[in-house]
């Protein structure tokens, strides 16, 4: 038998159940993060939340979902990849070899960024992640051999790169704002060059926060009528928002997070964090420092956005470094909860919703983009407030959650699952758990 024969996928007891409940935990939570963008209005509340609705109750949603959740699903994802690596390239490890597991994993990776551009123009989400991810993995299989000295640092470049932009930005604002509260009361003509720029500045800021800059009220303009428009408006509108990312510098910025975030899973993978292999002792001392400082970090930031004023803000140093605390915290959190038998209880039905992880990622783009939120369908409107949007996110979450569990039992794989693993591996994958019982 080949090299490339003996290939297969990971089945039954050969999986690491604390993997698959990550990833079910992280693919049903992402849907919390991306409702309020398939619901709008989107450009509107990228710069000023209180346009999705800013009851007491959406504030306090808003404030921890932006100090626990936001982006740290995405990174517990670039995190399992990396791990994922490293399960996909354990025969290639002693030796380096064979091809076919480099083979597999390119393969494996093209199919991904195929499906990532599937979901960006015919689902016409145009926050796909797939397409990032398979462009990000592509480039990791050379790193799996490098040495925690190694890993780490890399992964962490890019966080440290941004927090020192953060700083030397947070720095600037602060001598913007000196200068400006000591002209803002003086009459115009009695300002220096340097004041008058600093008033200017200070004013551009105040408008881009509250969604008035030209380009931000056209783009509102532009969406409120995609979003009550006809289906050519709406998917128009959709892949629009995608080049505007792209051209905003959002597909480079968001590869180069993602690959830095593989990075440390695979580290988290070498030092058997990830896979539940470390003591009690150390995944509490890891879950307290991480949660301690990302969650800090995050919740000071949640408070200085609900300022709307352009007041200097410590997040923009801590954003990265604080988004994978926290997605840390989340890690040895399950891993903890998983050594207890009430925990064990609680996170097992996440074990269904992470081997089809993949089919539900779909699954949420099609309940909310093309059900829930398209003019033509149930049209349900924007702006409807944090707190209900969540509500929304429950349901749709608790109802996958019972689907996975129920689609698992008479099903080895979700059906993108199995479509994707045909395909990387070149051969018709078994599909129904009564014909794999009969090695059919």
């Amino acid at each position: 038998m080949t090299d490339a024969a003996k290939l297969a996928p990971v089945r039954g007891r050969a999986r690491i159940e604390v993997i698959d409940i990550l990833r079910g935990f992280a693919i049903l939570g992402i849907f919390f993060i991306n409702i309020p963008f398939m619901s709008g209005p989107t450009w509107a509340s990228l710069g000023d939340p209180r346009t999705m609705g800013w009851s007491g109750a959406d504030q306090v949603v808003w404030l921890w979902q932006h100090a626990l959740f936001e982006g740290t699903q995405r990174g517990l994802l670039e995190f399992l990849f990396g791990a994922g690596l490293m399960v996909t390239a354990a025969k290639a490890m002693e030796p380096d070899g064979p091809v076919a597991v480099a083979d597999l994993y390119i393969r494996r990776n093209l199919w991904l960024l195929a499906f990532g551009l599937l979901d960006l123009f015919a689902l016409a989400w145009p926050g796909d992640i797939l397409h990032i991810y398979g462009l990000a993995a592509l480039a990791l299989f050379p790193f799996r051999k490098l040495s925690l000295r190694w890993l780490i640092p890399l992964g962490l470049l890019f966080p440290v790169l941004m927090a020192g932009g953060g700083v030397a930005e947070y720095v600037s604002r602060t001598e913007t704002q000196a200068v400006y509260l000591v002209a803002k009361d003086k009459p115009a003509a009695a300002r220096s060059a340097e004041e008058r720029e600093a008033v200017k500045e200070w004013q551009e800021h105040e408008q881009r926060i509250a969604g008035k800059d030209p380009t931000t009220a056209k783009m509102i303009k532009e969406e409120a009528k995609a979003r009550s428009g006809s289906l050519v408006d709406y998917v128009g509108f959709q892949w629009k928002t995608f080049m505007e990312i792209v051209a905003k510098g959002g597909l480079i910025v968001g590869i180069i997070e993602a690959f830095g975030t593989m990075l440390l899973g695979i580290a988290l993978w070498k030092l058997g964090f990830i896979q539940g292999q470390r003591s009690t002792k150390d995944y509490l001392i890891v879950l307290a420092l991480a949660y301690g400082f990302g969650i800090t970090a995050r919740y000071v930031g949640g408070l200085e956005r609900m300022s709307f004023m352009p007041i200097p803000k410590t997040i923009w140093a801590t954003a990265e470094l604080a988004r994978l605390a926290v997605t840390l915290g989340h890690v040895a959190l399950i891993n903890l909860l998983v050594r207890f038998a009430p925990g064990r209880a609680l996170m097992r039905p996440f074990i269904a919703a992470g081997q089809v992880a993949f089919s539900l990622y779909f699954l949420e783009q099609i309940i909310g983009i093309w059900i829930m939120f398209a003019p033509f369908a149930m049209a349900l409107p924007g702006g409807q407030g944090w707190a209900h949007l969540a509500m929304q996110a429950s349901v749709v979450t608790i109802g996958l959650l019972i689907l996975a569990n129920v689609w698992t039992r008479f099903f080895v794989s979700g059906p993108l699952e199995w479509v994707w693993r045909s395909l990387s591996y070149c051969q018709r994958q078994p599909f129904l758990r009564r014909r794999l019982a009969e090695g059919g």
